[in-house]
């Protein structure tokens, strides 16, 4: 983990190196001082001797300003390594997040990334910055005072010894029972930010079904119990105060009472005393940063274990090392393909899969709920990797081809539409980034998206609000159909994406696709039967595997389901998922 977290210091190596040394410097300048205080008393205030006292009393104001120096320079230092850490794990995180497989996304949850991205790397750079700086002067300041004070009197420094000893056991007791609960409270900070982003991205089913109150509740609960979390370590941590303070009291008490009878008897003298005073605080704060740094840390640990999953996760699906990097043509073949969505699944989302499919060829799939059509689409462009099997396109194993080609000449119109704050024209160039406006207007032609976009005020230029929340949802499905076009791909996938869209406009895609690109493979996943009745032939899925297949015409006469979802259909109806029972019970 250290190893892995450690590596994107990178660049400010040079600053995490320098603030050390800067803290050093501004202890040595600090535990000079009373030192010199202690020449002034007994040299200078006791004698008389006004000269000796301005003279050390210049040098330590010397001191004084090369401490403060010292001090600023290992802030400037320590601000700059931390907030680049903290840059870099961002970018680190965010860079090996975008290279993830659907496999890979489906281990971590929404909200738990972006905690990791936010909370998590905040934590970890303040504890950077503390380790930096206070984990170096702490230990510094206390190992120069103590040598300090047993250079005046190693008899009193003794008392120093002891409350050191077991001022060190009590921290290391109350921050091992500290741990465990800030180890869980960043658990509860993903189902805080699960709860925020649900509500935002359904506010409006919130309003809807004025849910308002049940959603607040929902909210407190969580933040209730991230507050309780904490308020459980918090009353741990609370007793190293009364520890450290009960620790510099009596250290004063044993110093001063013994101190007082060894002048006395003259084994020590009154500015060897004062010095001894100001290093018991320089002792006991030092024990008290250290405490801190232990909070800190032990806070970051859990934050840190969950940046180093992210780190350290694999993509599942990357390029071979010698990539194919051309695709030949849009043919498909499927050769016993078999597929689940977890490695160990003892049952197949997909099984025994043969399918060949021709170059330009118009394919319709149709099936229930769960008959897993999305899943046979998705191993085309390599969103998941088969089981076992293998899909060919263009003549060869997708797993040999290099990822971005594959992806450039397999446009996947997905279930669920995702458009991104932006121009229409932004959103319309994630197809091709090059793209002229008149390409994109073309495409938009025939996704027959111009119809709505020619009347809007700003055309080409009007602003979408992230993920389309200002179109309706047959808009933003023609839009996402315009831009997979604009990639010009020898394979066009439509996963049930134009469900939102009228009979009417669906035929005038579906007319436009036949007369455009005739060259294009396209598989037409859908629910009615009037999108891919005139598709060269029909793919009638059930439960994983391929149950009928042929031409309109051919499954009316041999595929009992696919005949009654289409008389159903014809007659009103067409629930798909009830008519897959009633037809499964009738053949």
């Amino acid at each position: 983990m250290i190893k892995t977290l450690a590596a994107q210091i990178k660049e400010f190596k040079k600053d995490s190196v320098l603030t050390p040394i800067f803290m050093i410097l501004e202890v040595l300048f600090e535990t000079m001082i009373p030192f010199l205080m202690a020449s002034i008393i007994d040299k200078g205030v006791e004698t008389g001797d006004i000269g000796h006292i301005c003279k050390v009393g210049a040098a330590m104001a010397v001191l004084a300003l090369c401490g403060l120096w010292a001090g600023m320079m290992g802030a400037k230092y320590a601000s700059r390594a931390s907030a680049g850490f903290a840059r870099n794990l961002r970018k680190a995180m965010y860079d090996n997040i975008q290279t993830f497989s659907f496999s890979n996304i489906d281990k971590f949850s929404t909200a738990g990334l972006i905690t990791r991205l936010t909370t998590d790397v905040t934590n970890l750079q303040m504890a950077y910055q503390m380790l930096l700086r206070m984990f170096t002067r702490a230990p510094a300041s206390l190992i120069c005072a103590m040598v300090m004070a047993f250079t005046i009197n190693a008899e009193l420094a003794s008392i120093y010894l002891v409350a050191v000893i077991g001022l060190g056991i009590c921290l290391v007791l109350i921050m091992s029972r500290a741990t465990k609960y800030f180890q869980q409270v960043f658990k509860k900070y993903d189902e805080l930010n699960a709860s925020v982003q649900e509500n935002i991205s359904g506010i409006r089913v919130v309003k809807a079904y004025v849910r308002e109150d049940y959603e607040n509740n929902k909210f407190f609960k969580a933040a209730e119990n991230v507050y309780k979390m904490f308020i459980k370590a918090e009353n741990i941590i609370v007793a190293n105060m009364p520890l450290m303070m009960f620790a510099v009291y009596a250290c004063i008490l044993g110093l001063s009472w013994l101190g007082a009878n060894m002048i006395v008897v003259g084994d020590l003298t009154t500015g060897e005393l004062m010095s001894l005073l100001t290093y018991c605080m320089n002792i006991m704060m030092s024990l008290m940063m250290l405490s801190m740094i232990f909070v800190m840390v032990t806070m970051s640990f859990a934050s840190a274990e969950r940046i180093t999953e992210v780190l350290n996760e694999k993509a599942d699906i990357c390029n071979p090392e010698k990539p194919v990097k051309e695709v030949k043509d849009g043919s498909i073949v499927f050769k016993d393909v078999s597929f689940s969505y977890k490695k160990d699944s003892q049952e197949s989302v997909l099984s025994d899969i043969n399918l060949e499919i021709a170059s330009g060829e118009t394919i319709g799939i149709i099936g229930g709920t769960g008959s897993a059509k999305s899943s046979l689409v998705n191993l085309i462009s390599r969103l998941y990797d088969v089981t076992k099997g293998e899909v060919l396109v263009g003549g060869v194993d997708v797993r040999a081809y290099d990822l971005e080609e594959l992806r450039n000449q397999v446009a996947v119109v997905l279930q669920k539409n995702v458009l991104f704050s932006g121009t229409i024209l932004e959103n319309l160039r994630w197809g091709n980034k090059n793209a002229t406006e008149e390409e994109c207007k073309r495409v938009c032609e025939l996704a027959c998206a111009d119809e709505f976009i020619e009347n809007m005020p700003e055309k080409y230029h009007t602003y979408i609000e992230q993920g389309g929340s200002n179109v309706s949802g047959g808009q933003k499905q023609r839009l996402c159909i315009a831009r997979a076009l604009l990639k010009k791909p020898k394979i066009l996938i439509l996963d049930d994406s134009t469900s939102a869209v009228d009979t009417a406009t669906d035929a005038k895609i579906r007319k436009a696709f036949a007369q455009e690109i005739p060259d294009t493979t396209k598989l037409i996943i859908a629910q009615r039967i009037s999108s891919i009745k005139n598709a060269d032939r029909i793919i009638v899925m059930e439960e994983g595997k391929i149950n009928g297949m042929g031409t309109h015409e051919e499954l009316m006469e041999t595929n009992a389901i696919y005949r009654d979802v289409y008389q159903s259909q014809n007659q009103g109806g067409g629930d798909f998922d009830e008519n897959v029972k009633q037809g499964g019970e009738k053949e």
